[in-house]
């Protein structure tokens, strides 16, 4: 519902804030006070295409903002598909230049102008001389049938879901039936080439991780040679010529030994020191041996990483993928070994799901048979009242390819004179003949979608007396379901507003602005008299407009 409307530099209006409410909204004043404008604002807001003309002279940029509540899932789900965080409450902006560059902003996100209105004809429908009704693209008759059928015959939604999933499961198998005999039609080729590769991943063995485990086995093998080769160098520097150094030092002990002296020798201390040197030198010359590498270890390791890395190239995926890829084409494999039994089986599956699908679609036409019946009675019954006497329509429905809501494509058809053929809604009716048709539609669809503002303009075109005050009845009688906003030139149909906003033009020398406010009491009981006896007030108007009021 349309809370609130805030306009800036529009045109003939400065400056404007308007709060509606629930239930019926009327919108009166003068031919000429800028009722027009209002409706291109909210038009604006709502992802209409811009126009330069609309920013007021001597102003940059105009901009408009509309807050709805209540906000329905449908506009959920196009704020959450644009990563737009949401709630109860909305709110739509529109900014435009003279320089003809617009932007649009959802929730103070910017948009596109594309997701605005999209967004703005899931809160919005107008009904006006120029606009795009909703009902006029032939894509919604089926779904608006369809909510009617549901306000009536509460088993129709049933049978609408059950028709989904029929469909659903009908579908599947068709789709699987079709990958099989792909698969068969290239069966011959395509088994010699999954029967050798298969083999070939089956060969293999590939773990998941194994790739990574022999690379860091080959690593550690490596560092092991590097060291190997450092150890070999230490060993021949302890091994000068060939001789272990722990030789030497203990042939310079012996000579040493061979000094020639009265008692102990004087050098005992450095023999033993020799002694105790080349000990310790042939135990580190132990202990520094190197292990002998596993030449063939390491060669084995290498040869099994290239063939996995190898494979894994081939197949064009990692590694560690390659026990998947053999299931999968393991899988391909017994497909093709059991097309045969596999085929036949979804062929059953598919004559039973045909079967359930064809009775789901078959109950789900007729009750749309039926509901197309009752629609044409019930608008036809609204249809004198509001000078359309001549008026007549039809719901067309004819066969079109299964699909999730079953087998029906739906037209509405319309004639206006007696005499001609049916034709498309959309090629019709037009202006306020067409507005008012739409509010016949709309009145007995009350009840399928409360959340939604409708915007009536010229509704009343070429009527009065008790055709308008029928149109009037309707647009209360829609209204109690949803929200109604009308610009209106009939008292009859002004009398019935829950909210009466009053729109003025105002001149002095330098320039005009347009006002709109809501008007109560005495204000509103002038404004109908006002539009039934003219600029000139008179008692007879004033007791008129008494018996119009009716909210």
């Amino acid at each position: 519902m349309l809370t609130n409307l805030c306009i800036s530099n529009i045109v003939l209006i400065e400056k404007l804030n308007l709060e509606f409410g629930a239930g019926l909204n009327i919108l009166t004043g003068e031919t000429g006070a800028g009722k027009s404008i209002l409706m291109d604002a909210l038009s604006l807001a709502l992802g209409a295409r811009s126009d330069t003309g609309l920013v007021r002279h001597g102003c940059d940029t105009a901009s408009v903002t509309a807050e709805f509540d209540n906000t329905p899932q449908s506009v959920k789900n196009i704020l959450d598909e644009n990563g737009i965080d949401s709630d109860d409450t909305i709110i739509l902006r529109r900014t435009l230049g003279t320089d003809g560059k617009s932007r649009a902003w959802i929730n103070d996100i910017p948009v596109s102008v594309r997701v605005l209105k999209d967004v703005g004809d899931s809160l919005v429908e107008i009904h006006g001389q120029f606009a795009n009704h909703t009902l006029l693209n032939p894509a919604t008759h089926r779904p608006t049938l369809d909510t009617f059928a549901a306000i009536n015959n509460p088993e129709f939604a049933k049978l609408q879901n059950a028709t989904r999933l029929a469909y659903g499961k009908l579908h599947d198998i068709e789709t699987k039936i079709n990958e099989l005999q792909d698969l068969l039609s290239r069966s011959a080729m395509e088994h010699e080439f999954l029967e050798h590769n298969v083999a070939e991943l089956r060969a293999l063995k590939v773990r998941v991780g194994e790739e990574q485990e022999l690379a860091d086995m080959r690593a550690k093998m490596m560092n092991a040679e590097k060291n190997i080769a450092i150890l070999s160098d230490a060993q021949t520097a302890l091994n000068p010529n060939g001789n272990g150094l722990d030789s030497l030092i203990c042939s310079v002990a012996h000579i040493l030994e061979r000094v020639h002296c009265d008692g102990e020798n004087p050098y005992q201390t450095q023999i033993d020191a020799l002694y105790d040197a080349a000990e310790r030198v042939a135990e580190i010359g132990e202990q520094i041996k190197p292990e002998t590498s596993d030449v063939g270890t390491i060669d084995e390791i290498e040869e099994r990483l290239f063939a996995i890395r190898s494979l894994a190239r081939k197949h064009r995926v990692m590694p560690d993928e390659l026990p998947n890829k053999l299931a999968e084409m393991e899988n391909s494999l017994n497909m093709i070994d059991n097309s045969d039994a596999e085929l036949q089986k979804l062929k059953k599956g598919l004559n039973v799901a045909k079967q359930e699908f064809d009775a789901c679609a078959t109950n789900l036409s007729a009750m749309r048979h039926d509901a197309a019946n009752t629609m044409r009675k019930s608008i036809l019954q609204e249809l004198p009242d509001l000078k359309l006497e001549n008026a007549d329509f039809m719901v067309e429905i004819t066969e079109t390819a299964p699909n999730t809501n079953g087998v029906d494509d739906v037209l509405f058809m319309i004639k206006t004179n007696p005499g001609t053929p049916f034709a498309p809604l959309n090629k019709s009716a037009s202006g306020g003949e067409l507005a008012r048709f739409m509010l016949a539609l709309r009145v007995i669809l009350a009840g399928g979608d409360d959340s939604h503002t409708f915007v009536f303009d010229e509704i009343d075109t070429g009527i009065s007396g008790a055709t308008a005050s029928a149109v009037g009845c309707r647009l209360n009688r829609l209204a109690e379901k949803s929200q109604a906003l009308v610009i209106t030139h009939s008292a009859q149909v002004a009398g019935f507003a829950d909210r009466h906003y009053k729109i003025a033009k105002h001149s002095n020398n330098d320039t005009t602005i347009t006002t709109v406010a809501q008007i109560t009491g005495d204000d509103r009981l002038n404004e109908i008299a006002r539009i039934i006896s003219g600029a000139k007030i008179t008692e007879e108007s004033l007791n008129m407009a008494r018996t119009l009021i009716k909210n």
